[in-house]
């Protein structure tokens, strides 16, 4: 192990998974290798890192940007498709929408499959680096393979700041377990829908909605017309009308079950009677 103790921080931080580069004398940048929101500027200091505290400076990153790298295609058909997929792992593709015309590429499967990790690319505006050139778009399609899950085709809509689009934007619900109904009264939350269609321009897409259940009393209903939607964005199903005001989640009391042991003397008193 080198003696030095800048080496041994150095050493001793890519041992916790961590990339350090060098900003300066006696600092480091630190980018985890898993994705990550935060960067870091550390000491150095070995005195620092043996009390436990070390002088560090954390910048939080609000990074919601998501890019892929396609390329352009110009072969078509299912046997072009599946050269593109087991000879260079890559998924085809189109993208659409706007005022181009439809255009076929293809994306890195590996990288693809990394972006759906993250929920928000499913609801997120893009940005595709299609031959040299940025193009904002969002996710409309995908196909998966039946067995294995991974993406086997995938479609982009082209989307531009004066133009409303339509997607489907998932729900996060929050403060369930400390919500009356449930925390005071005993009942059980039960989820209705996960995801609600929202109309809004790009800039004003959320990566989800949250339902709040904190309020929620035993035999209440939380519909949609109930949710606090961000500024700018409708859903779909209002528009319709108020027949569409679908329930979103609700709270009732747990159903009781009968034991076994009920079950059992039940049994007996029957076959005592006959």
């Amino acid at each position: 192990i080198p003696s030095h103790p800048q080496s041994l921080t150095v050493l001793q931080l890519v041992a916790c998974g961590l990339k350090p580069f060098l900003l300066a004398r006696g600092a480091f940048f630190l980018h985890n290798r898993a994705p990550a929101e935060s960067s870091v500027v550390i000491s150095t200091s070995l005195a620092d890192l043996v009390a436990g505290s070390p002088r560090a400076k954390w910048r939080h990153i609000m990074s919601n940007e998501f890019q892929l790298f396609a390329e352009s295609r110009s072969d078509m058909g299912k046997g072009a498709s599946r050269r593109l997929r087991r000879l260079q792992e890559r998924v085809p593709g189109i993208i659409y929408g706007g005022d181009a015309e439809p255009q076929m590429i293809s994306v890195e499967l590996r990288e693809l499959k990394k972006a759906l990790e993250t929920e928000a690319f499913y609801s997120h505006v893009l940005t595709l680096k299609l031959d040299g050139a940025d193009v904002q778009a969002v996710l409309r399609d995908m196909q998966r393979h039946p067995a294995k899950g991974h993406p086997m085709h995938v479609d982009f809509l082209r989307v531009d700041k004066t133009h409303k689009i339509t997607m489907n934007v998932p729900l996060h619900f929050i403060n369930e377990e400390s919500s009356i109904g449930v925390k005071k009264q005993g009942g059980e939350i039960h989820h209705n829908i996960s995801e609600v269609e929202v109309s809004c321009l790009p800039q004003n897409l959320p990566e989800f909605i949250e339902v709040d259940m904190a309020a929620a009393e035993l035999d209440s209903i939380v519909h949609l017309s109930d949710l606090k939607l961000p500024k700018g964005v409708e859903l779909t199903q209002l528009a319709l009308g108020d027949d569409h005001d679908q329930p979103v989640a609700a709270i009732h009391a747990p159903k009781v079950r009968a034991s076994a042991d009920d079950e059992d003397g039940e049994g007996e008193e029957a076959a005592g009677e006959e």
